[in-house]
C-alpha cells in the first residue's frame, strides 16, 4: 500500500497516531514481518539500549538527538504495550493509568495535604511510599525482603547504589561520607594483600568488587549519581586519548610506536587543554 494510502489520520506529535502506527506495524496479515516476530525477551535488550542513547544525548548535551533518542524510547513503551493488548493483558492506556496513580500517590505534598520542607525529606517520603508499595506486592508470599524488586538487570553500579539507598532506609548505612573514607581504605588494604599474597583470580576479584562496592557507597554519600560519574569519566578518559592520537598523527605517527614517556607527557598536555 502507497504512504499517500496510509490508514492514519491526526497530527504526526499524537500519541493515538503513533498507537495506531504500532498496531499497524504488528499487523498479522499487513504488518512487518520483523515486528510482528518479536515478543517481550527479544525487545527487551532494545528497551535498554534506547534508554542508554537517551542519556548519551544528554550527557552530550545534544538536545536534537535527545528529541530523537526519546521518541524511540517512547517507542520501546508502545512496542511492548501493543504486545500486552494483543494477549489481552494491559494497553497503554493501562501503562498511563498506572504511572499517572503512582505519581499522585508519590507526591502527597503536592496532589494532597501532606507537608514536605525540603529536597532530602521529599526522597526520604517518596522511598516510604515505594516501600510501602513493595509491600503490598509481596503480600502473601512466604519471604519478603527490603532489597526485592532491586531489578537484576541494572548495571552493576546502579544496582549497588540502589541496594545501598534500600538499606539506607531502615539504618544500615555509615552516618557521613567523611566516615566511607576509611571502609576504602581498608578495602585497598585487603586487594594489596590478597595481590601480594599471589591469591587466585577469583579471590582478586572478589576484593575489587568489595572496593568498588565501596566507591559507590561513598559517591552515594556524596550525593553523586556513580553511574553517571563514571561515564562522564568514561567520555573525559575518550576525548583525552583522541587529542593523544590527533597530536601524533599531525607528525606522522600513531599510538602503537610511541614510547611510554613521550605517551605520559602527551596525556598530561591533554589533561591541560581538557577538563
Amino acid at each position: 500500500m502507497p504512504h499517500s494510502d496510509f490508514p492514519i489520520k491526526g497530527s504526526t506529535k499524537s500519541i493515538k497516531t503513533l498507537l495506531e502506527v504500532m498496531a499497524r506495524l504488528r499487523d498479522p496479515t499487513a504488518g512487518c514481518p520483523w515486528d510482528r516476530k518479536q515478543d517481550f525477551h527479544t525487545i527487551a535488550p532494545y528497551t535498554i539500549e534506547e534508554a542508554y542513547e537517551v542519556a548519551d544525548a544528554i550527557s552530550r548535551g545534544d538536545t536534537e538527538a535527545l528529541v530523537d533518542e526519546l521518541g524511540d524510547l517512547l517507542f520501546q513503551v508502545v512496542f511492548h504495550a501493543q504486545m500486552a493488548s494483543e494477549e489481552g493483558t494491559f494497553n497503554f492506556g493501562d501503562v498511563v493509568a498506572a504511572i499517572v496513580g503512582k505519581m499522585i500517590r508519590r507526591h502527597p505534598h503536592v496532589f494532597g495535604d501532606e507537608q514536605v520542607n525540603d529536597v532530602k525529606a521529599q526522597s526520604l517520603s517518596w522511598e516510604a511510599h515505594k516501600a510501602r508499595e513493595r509491600k503490598q506486592r509481596g503480600s502473601g508470599k512466604k519471604e519478603q525482603s527490603l532489597l526485592d524488586h532491586v531489578p537484576e538487570g541494572l548495571p552493576a553500579v546502579k544496582r549497588a547504589q540502589k541496594l545501598q539507598k534500600r538499606a539506607a532506609t531502615v539504618g544500615f548505612d555509615w552516618p557521613s561520607a567523611m566516615e566511607v573514607i576509611p571502609k576504602l581504605e581498608e578495602e585497598i588494604s585487603e586487594l594489596r594483600q590478597a595481590m601480594n599474597d599471589g591469591a587466585p583470580a577469583a579471590c582478586l576479584a572478589a576484593e575489587l568488587g568489595d572496593l568498588m562496592f565501596s566507591c559507590v557507597n561513598f559517591a552515594r554519600h556524596l550525593n553523586i549519581d556513580a553511574e553517571m560519574a563514571l561515564r562522564n569519566t568514561n567520555t573525559k578518559f575518550e576525548n583525552r586519548f583522541r587529542y593523544i592520537e590527533r597530536s601524533l598523527a599531525r607528525d606522522g605517527r600513531s599510538v602503537t610506536e610511541t614510547d611510554s614517556d613521550t605517551l605520559e607527557a602527551l596525556w598530561d598536555e591533554a589533561k591541560r587543554s581538557i577538563s
